[in-house]
């Protein structure tokens, strides 16, 4: 069941954005089902891990396979399981209207955000861009983050536009990998409205935290966090402290073998992070078409990664 909250003012909220956002998976029943007390059980361990806030569902929780009652259910038990111990962002896409009604959807099972994901036309007019952020803003009185990445593609006079129309807008997450674009957006944003309008969030993966941070990021996106938040938090420790000798070597000890992994196929980067979590002893289930599972000797190196860093599993986790 949902429960209805009070979410922060959308201003309040960004600060709480600085930091690590998990992304989890979203558990699948072995009929194809979405397992919700999994759901729950995986939200309840990973809200009290030490990460800053958790994205449901999001790319890595295979949010354009879902339904959208699915991604309603998948929020209504994020929030009931995280209990308020850290803000739940509720991914929402597709198209505009569906975008808009999965927002109000959020909102009312007490979601603190929601993260607008591309839509599902793959080459969108940049001016329409803004349009469709605008028709999510407009549902909600929830704060909004801008997920760029695919043909999302903003100008700075374009997010700037957005900035000043919308309000609500409190964080802009990068998933293009163009740390240049994202340094230009992040400096005309901030030349524009001061420091601290929005929270610049880095979002190419776990293994691009170095170079985003060193471009004016202030947290960042994390799939790693799913199966394993005490690393993520770690990367960001390493990354806000600045010691760049000791950021490389932990992400080539820590962080490069799982995304070594990922690289060896198209959408690995779910299938890797949902084989890890079984692999640990959590619930996850299969991925959805069109994604694919890992092959059987796939999932003895990532068996083999796991043991050899001492990734905790779900046993020692209850203990």
């Amino acid at each position: 069941m949902s429960r209805t909250l009070t979410a922060p003012e959308p201003v309040a909220l960004a600060p709480r954005l600085r930091g690590v956002l998990a992304f989890p998976i979203t558990p699948f029943a072995p009929d194809g089902d979405l397992d919700l007390d999994a759901i729950a059980a995986n939200t309840a361990w990973l809200a009290r891990s030490g990460i800053d806030a958790i994205v449901a569902p999001s790319g890595t929780g295979e949010l354009f396979t879902l339904s959208p009652d699915e991604c309603a259910a998948v929020v209504d038990a994020t929030v009931e399981a995280a209990a308020g111990v850290v803000p739940v962002v509720a991914g929402v896409g597709f198209g505009p209207r569906v975008a808009a009604e999965l927002a109000r959807r959020a909102e009312r099972a007490g979601a603190d955000a929601v993260l607008v994901l591309p839509p599902y036309y793959a080459h969108p007019d940049p001016d329409g861009l803004v349009g469709y952020v605008r028709a999510v803003a407009d549902a909600t009185d929830l704060a909004l983050a801008i997920y760029a990445r695919d043909g999302v593609v903003f100008t700075p006079p374009q997010l700037e536009t957005l900035v000043r129309e919308v309000p609500s807008l409190v964080a802009f997450k990068d998933g293009r990998g163009d740390v240049r674009l994202f340094q230009r957006l992040r400096e005309h944003v901030t030349e524009r409205f001061g420091p601290g309008r929005l929270a610049w969030l880095a979002g190419a993966g776990d293994d691009m935290v170095g170079p985003y941070f060193a471009a004016g990021a202030e947290g960042f996106t994390s799939s790693l966090a799913c199966f394993w938040p005490e690393a993520s938090v770690e990367l960001l420790r390493l990354a806000r402290g600045g010691d760049l000798q000791a950021l490389a070597r932990y992400h080539e000890r820590v962080v490069r073998p799982f995304y070594d992994l990922r690289q060896k196929r198209r959408g690995y980067e779910v299938s890797v992070m949902k084989a890890a979590m079984e692999l640990l002893g959590h619930r996850a289930g299969p991925v959805r078409p069109p994604l694919a599972g890992l092959t059987g000797d796939e999932r003895a190196e990532l068996r083999a990664i796991l043991a050899e860093l001492r990734v905790p599993t779900a046993a020692a986790r209850r203990a």
